[in-house]
């Protein structure tokens, strides 16, 4: 009896204890149920949908540059592409080894995305390939289950389809550096592109817009379902350039092989009409990445493609700075526009003789004949009088020797000398050294944006500065009016003189530049040649006759430059020719000049109205919202 009652009060210990477990069991069960839906309910709700839901950025379309007539100059092609998130794959590098199964990946492509995975956020989408054809998007889709984190999406391309033609103009862009990036979270985003040069590079911010969100929902994954919210992003700016396309293709077809610069300004605002640099280069080629070949071949033509030579190609100005000189002399009253200088052929300075082009003199000239033959001894003497700071005073005034304040940061100042600048580098201005700068040789520098500001100073007697922006989003720009820009301080009668003179250059019997004269009824073209050396000739060569610049080396012939503006009796067009090498101005760039002349006033671009874009063109670019981008096949 004793044993049974002991055993019931083990029993019921036991039951004790063990109910008691379960009561904290379930206590603690309760507890946590209550701490999970009660407590951090919200918190857990909050992460199921993030889980669920993911947004993105959307990379804003580029904004397009048109020239005056709306024609696209720069624009966008869509098209389909294969991007990686790598927050969505668990193995982003076993995803890539299963991509490149499929879709093969070059080693240069694989360094690219093992870099970009390195260095940018998870859940920033990077590219795998670009420019997807039907067959390959046909085959991530049907192999999407093993491709975690991987995804067709839409992408834009940059182009010019001028090309080569306006590609010192507009410019180029190319991917973003690992720094822009880390600077600016736009830059990360697939596809974005940073301008690079000239105007793509000048107004980049303004093009490259402002970034859109897209909301989607995905499986468990990670792969898109359905598109759950958009919110458009803002596209670029559309920017409206002063260029004419037409003209400028003419302009370039006109300078043909020639390693040359032509700039075309509308003399009245300083609008550019054409800049033309030959030989160019495909700007499209920075979108992807220049290869290596390509870029040895460009660096290593002496002829220089990626240069922009109308506002980075300096030269000495010649005998096209004799304008500046004349004036510098008239103003500094050294000269009167109607005394005459005798010319025997030479100058002597002390013991230095400095030659004039003509062997046996010009005998007595005035201004006016001065610049018709443009005589060497003539400016030699103006020179010697006015000296060079007032000369270079006069030069920054017609805007040489200062940076133009065009949109094209690849723009250079060049360099006009005074007497302050020659001690700064540790040596005295001898009066010889005037007497050089007075035929625009000696140490001047100046590009051919610079002679076509000048020259269209000159015509209009107002400061105009060269510019290439007409409007941005429709707004226009300042300039456009010709009372926009302040009279010049020169005197009328100065100006006169010059242009005068000028047009003798062309007009008048025994000019130097009868190749230049227009065959248009009516019209009269004004202008100047320049010749200048790029290699010292000595006295024996040039007092022996022995010296024939056209038997020299291409290297080493003088460049050919002329300038002119018209119509003379109401100048509208300003226009600067430098061909490199080209010997002799009067032969090789006024021929060229009168034909880019001809062609300026035929087409009348300045007083034409604005057009439609070009059909064709602009079909080919940014097609409208919604539609879909064809796969290359």
């Amino acid at each position: 009896m004793r044993r049974d009652t002991n055993r019931t009060n083990v029993f019921t210990r036991r039951a004790l204890i063990l109910g008691g477990i379960e009561a904290l069991a379930l206590g603690g069960l309760a507890a946590k149920l209550y701490q999970v839906q009660v407590v951090d309910g919200k918190r857990y709700a909050l992460l199921a949908e993030s889980n669920r839901v993911s947004a993105r950025l959307l990379a804003p379309p580029r904004g397009r540059l048109l020239d005056r007539d709306g024609t696209p100059l720069a624009g966008n092609r869509m098209n389909w592409r294969a991007v990686l998130i790598a927050e969505q794959a668990d193995d982003p590098q076993a995803t890539l080894a299963r991509f490149s199964g499929l879709i093969p990946l070059s080693e240069h492509e694989r360094a690219r995305i093992d870099r970009e995975l390195a260095h940018s956020r998870r859940f920033i989408p990077i590219i795998l390939r670009d420019f997807l054809e039907w067959d390959e998007m046909a085959l991530i889709e049907v192999n999407a289950p093993d491709l975690p984190g991987v995804m067709i999406d839409v992408g834009t391309t940059r182009l010019y389809p001028f090309g080569a033609t306006l590609a010192h103009v507009v410019g180029y862009v190319a991917p973003p550096s690992e720094d822009e990036a880390e600077d600016e979270p736009l830059l990360a985003l697939p596809g974005m592109r940073v301008g690079r040069a000239a105007v793509e590079k000048y107004h980049d911010l303004a093009l490259r817009g402002h970034a859109g969100l897209v909301q989607v929902e995905v499986n468990a994954v990670g792969r898109v379902i359905r598109e759950l919210a958009r919110e458009e992003g803002v596209p670029g700016a559309e920017i409206t350039l002063t260029i004419d396309s037409g003209l400028q293709q003419d302009v370039v077809a006109t300078l043909g092989d020639e390693s040359a610069s032509a700039v075309v300004l509308d003399a009245r605002n300083g609008e550019v009409l054409a800049m033309a640099t030959t030989p160019s280069f495909d700007p499209s080629l920075f979108n992807s990445g220049v290869s290596q070949a390509q870029w040895n071949e460009w660096t290593k033509n002496r002829q220089t493609p990626l240069i922009n030579k109308a506002v980075a190609g300096l030269y000495a100005p010649g005998s096209t700075f004799k304008m500046v000189v004349a004036m510098a002399g008239l103003a500094a009253r050294a000269i009167t526009s109607n005394e005459r200088i005798v010319c025997p052929g030479y100058l002597d300075l002390g013991d230095t003789r400095f030659h004039c082009w003509s062997r046996y003199g010009h005998g007595a000239l005035d201004l006016r004949g001065g610049l018709k033959n443009s005589c060497d001894v003539f400016f030699y003497e103006v020179a010697r009088r006015t000296g060079i700071d007032a000369i270079a005073a006069m030069a920054n005034r017609f805007g040489l020797g200062v940076r133009p304040q065009i949109e094209l940061p690849e723009a250079r100042a060049g360099l006009v000398p005074t007497r302050a600048w020659r001690e700064s580098h540790g040596h005295h201005w001898n009066p010889g050294d005037t007497v050089v700068h007075g035929i625009g040789q000696g140490f001047l520098e100046i590009a051919p944006v610079q002679l076509a500001t000048m020259v269209a100073r000159i015509a209009t007697g107002r400061a105009v500065e060269p510019h290439l922006t007409r409007s941005i989003n429709g707004a226009a720009a300042a300039g456009a009016d010709p009372a926009f820009w302040p009279t010049l301080d020169v005197p009328a009668p100065f100006l006169r003189a010059v242009r005068e003179g000028m047009w003798a250059v062309v007009n008048e019997q025994g000019g130097t530049a009868p190749l230049a004269r227009l065959d248009l009824s009516g019209v009269q073209l004004a202008g100047k040649t320049g010749s200048t050396q790029v290699r010292h000739v000595s006295r024996e060569a040039r007092e022996h006759g022995h010296f024939n610049s056209e038997s020299l080396p291409w290297e080493f012939r003088p460049h050919a430059l002329f300038v002119a503006f018209a119509p003379y009796d109401a100048p509208r067009y300003a226009l600067a020719v430098v061909v490199e090498h080209g010997n002799a101005g009067a032969q090789r760039a006024a021929p060229l000049a009168r034909a880019i002349m001809t062609n300026v006033l035929l087409r009348d671009p300045a007083n034409r109205p604005p057009q439609p874009a070009a059909p064709r063109i602009a079909a080919r670019l940014d097609p409208a919202p919604g539609t879909t981008p064809a796969a290359t096949r």
